[in-house]
């Protein structure tokens, strides 16, 4: 990997994986990722703005060392997550006069994550200022925008704000900026979905932050750097907001065809009520793909077969992810079969506490679904229509 330089004296140094394939043993990366660490050099100081996943340390001190650089300053750490700050021990190995710069709860993390010693730290408070000479970082704790303790660094003078988290994308590009912008919106929301999305109310509050700041660049920690920063606060404002589409959203799993029968019917009914249906198959089903399905959609339907007293594995861990993720969806409901009772409803109605949804009332059936069990699924699509058109639909 090697070194580019962002503008004069302000350089890429991270690393690119190409071949990374999942994230925290859970999130699906078709495009690999990149870890991203910024070097800031100043009249005075040089800064180093975090460091890469230590799979990848190697690369970072390479390009440091190709770029000549002798002395490091200030190691600014915006996020504890190993993906982050998991160099850092050896980046002290190497700079040893280097400062760590972080927030007091961010050392907290460090030092239990990566046994660090705390005399090593300098802590900063919110909106506090870090002098380069000719360059001036302002620091903006950010808490929960992703773990308790993120905060972004704005580097005034060419107003870059290094995001940290926010407002980045897993994507392993050789290109610097974003050129595609259309697929690095989609990227973008998939990445929110997956990592942002419960933190919904912390991020619209931090964005009126971020709005008040005159930005050329966002360098965010994973993905291509923004030279349209506007386009990324637009996407993030509408995300966050309270606003949902006229889509419903059935993650299903069917054993022997019932589900399946059923989940047809009801895509076709609410087709024809003119709603978007977005079916996943969950056998077969991406989770990222269903979490950026969840960004938007006003309902879901949840379609299980019952297996013994329950719901199919496979929808009780999609149900999880969907009840951890918090999409503003303002409606539910289950549909499935069964074959001799259980509580397939009611778990995951449960499963559903942290989403504060509207239950609509489920289709279940023993067996095949019958002609009275499509009606009843006509039903249901009815009062998804209704419920749609009571609300505000974008």
């Amino acid at each position: 990997m090697v070194s580019r330089e962002i503008t004069k004296g302000i350089f890429w140094v991270g690393a690119l994986d190409f071949n990374r394939r999942l994230f925290d043993a859970l999130i699906p990366l078709p495009d690999g990722t990149s870890y991203n660490a910024y070097l800031i050099k100043g009249s005075e100081k040089t800064a180093l703005i975090d460091t890469v996943d230590p799979a990848k340390e190697f690369e970072l001190v390479s390009n440091l060392l190709k770029l000549g650089v002798e002395r490091i300053d200030y190691v600014v750490v915006n996020h504890a997550e190993q993906d982050h700050s998991g160099s850092l021990p050896m980046i002290l190995e190497f700079y040893p006069n280097a400062v760590i710069v972080t927030n007091e709860k961010c050392k907290e993390f460090l030092i239990a994550l990566l046994q660090l010693p705390p005399e090593r730290f300098r802590i900063i408070k919110n909106k506090e200022t870090l002098s380069l000479g000719d360059r001036t970082l302002e620091f903006y704790i950010t808490p929960w925008t992703h773990w308790p303790e993120t905060q972004i660094t704005y580097l005034k003078e060419d107003q870059i704000l290094f995001s940290c988290d926010l407002f980045g994308f897993h994507m392993a590009s050789s290109d610097l900026f974003v050129t595609d912008e259309a697929a690095s919106y989609r990227s973008a929301k998939k990445y929110y979905a997956e990592i942002m999305m419960p933190f919904r109310t912390s991020i619209k509050g931090h964005l009126e932050t971020v709005k008040t700041l005159p930005l050329k660049l966002i360098a965010p920690s994973h993905g291509p750097i923004h030279r349209n920063p506007q386009l990324i606060l637009d996407a993030y404002s509408d995300w966050t907001s309270d606003a949902v589409k006229n889509e419903v959203v059935i993650p299903y799993i069917s054993m022997h065809g019932s589900t399946e029968k059923m989940v047809e019917h009801l895509t076709n009914a609410l087709i024809a009520r003119g709603i978007t249906v977005k079916p996943f198959n969950l056998n077969v089903t991406d989770i990222g793909e269903l979490a950026l399905a969840l960004v938007d959609t006003a309902t879901v339907v949840v379609a299980t077969p019952t297996v013994l007293f329950g719901p199919h594995p496979q929808v009780v861990y999609a149900t999880y992810l969907a009840n951890v993720l918090k999409p503003k969806v303002r409606f539910a409901s289950v549909i499935g079969s069964f074959g001799w009772g259980g509580k397939t409803v009611d778990t995951i109605v449960k499963m559903l506490d942290h989403v504060k949804v509207e239950v609509l009332e489920p289709v279940m059936v023993k067996g095949q679904p019958d002609e009275a069990t499509l009606k009843q699924l006509d039903r249901l699509a009815d009062d998804i229509l209704k419920k749609h058109t009571e609300i505000k639909i974008v």
